[in-house]
């Protein structure tokens, strides 16, 4: 609900209202409209308040800030992605070679004849 999620993170209920209106925000909603904020709402509302206050960007930055974390966030999860997967062909590869080794026995010499 607002009015807790306004009390964890020390701001005034009207300003997660205006932080949402901004788009800075964006917490899920009850059937009954309810706001519910999860723990990342909380961690971006603790986020823009320290940009706002600590390094005084107005909303624009702050917004700006915002989007640079997402598509950072994004592109991390792309990365983990593709890393997994190319582990995970590496290790498909290693199988098939160890199909492939034969052992190499050397040709017998002929039995000696008496």
């Amino acid at each position: 609900m607002i009015s807790v999620a306004a009390e964890l993170v020390g701001m005034h209920p009207q300003t997660l209202r205006l932080y949402e209106a901004k788009g800075l925000v964006d917490p899920a909603r009850t059937p009954g409209g309810t706001r519910l904020y999860s723990e990342a709402d909380l961690d971006r509302l603790r986020l823009v308040q320290r940009l706002t206050t600590e390094l005084g960007l107005n909303h624009a930055g702050v917004d700006h800030v915002l989007r640079l974390e997402d598509e950072l966030r994004r592109l991390r999860a792309r990365m983990e992605a593709l890393e997994r997967e190319l582990r995970e062909e590496i290790r498909r590869t290693h199988r098939q070679y160890r199909r492939e080794i034969v052992v190499y026995r050397p040709p017998q010499p002929p039995a000696a004849r008496s």
